[in-house]
């Protein structure tokens, strides 16, 4: 049973936004400049969330877990990063239920806030984009701080920005990145059942509910202790 938070906090890709498009798009013209073969966009959807670094090695290897040679990495991730800054948020999009759960939440009067381990200069240009910076009182993207998800600290900035007690704080994701940090903040944390996990089930990583679209936050948080 879900209690009813004071503060919920809201993960980016995956969760409100499908941004694989244009990161399926950026890797596959990275790797025609480097000359090698493309992967398209149901590789790369597996391998997205956990920031783009992280996607550029997978994408070197071809893999989700090893690293590449460092020499191609510091070679092809300056070339992905141009691409990505000018390809944010043309093919990207919110998923279906965004707006009216978000709409739902601030009629409602929760304090929301937005965490993301991308980076400040991609999340803030794709949030105005699609319309939905201005819903959050604080962004906390991946190098706002020293660490971030699955690390607890990004949650527990938030929650002493927006003086909300972690306890009685909810973490809105889709990964086990989100439910880790959740679950080290002490807060809640709440699952969204089409985002990004590697192609795992979120099931299985025990969230404390799971949601098809986030216009179901309200009968959630209505049967809320």
């Amino acid at each position: 049973m879900i209690k009813k938070p004071e503060m919920i906090l809201i993960d980016v890709d995956g969760t409100l936004v499908d941004s694989v498009p244009d990161l399926a798009y950026c890797v596959d013209q990275m790797m025609d400049r480097l000359g090698r073969p493309r992967h398209g966009e149901t590789k790369v959807r597996d391998w997205v969330g956990n920031g783009v670094e992280r996607l550029v090695r997978r994408a070197l290897i071809g893999q989700l877990d090893g690293e590449p040679d460092e020499a191609d990495y510091e070679r092809a991730y300056p070339i992905f990063l141009d691409l990505y800054a000018e390809n944010t948020s043309k093919r990207s999009v919110l998923y279906p239920g965004i707006r009216e759960g978000l709409d739902y939440l601030k009629r409602q009067g929760f304090r929301l806030g937005c965490v993301t381990n991308k980076a400040a200069q991609f999340t803030l240009p794709l949030l105005r984009d699609l319309g939905i910076h201005d819903d959050f009182e604080i962004v906390v993207a991946g190098d706002t701080l020293p660490k971030k998800k699955p690390d607890p600290m990004p949650l527990l900035h938030a929650a002493k920005q927006l003086s909300a007690d972690p306890t009685a704080s909810l973490m809105v994701g889709d990964s086990q990145s989100d439910v880790k940090a959740a679950r080290a903040a002490g807060f809640q944390i709440v699952c969204m059942s089409y985002g990004y996990n590697h192609g795992e089930d979120i099931r299985h990583y025990n969230p404390d509910a799971v949601l098809d679209s986030l216009a179901e936050i309200s009968t959630l948080l209505e049967n809320a202790a």
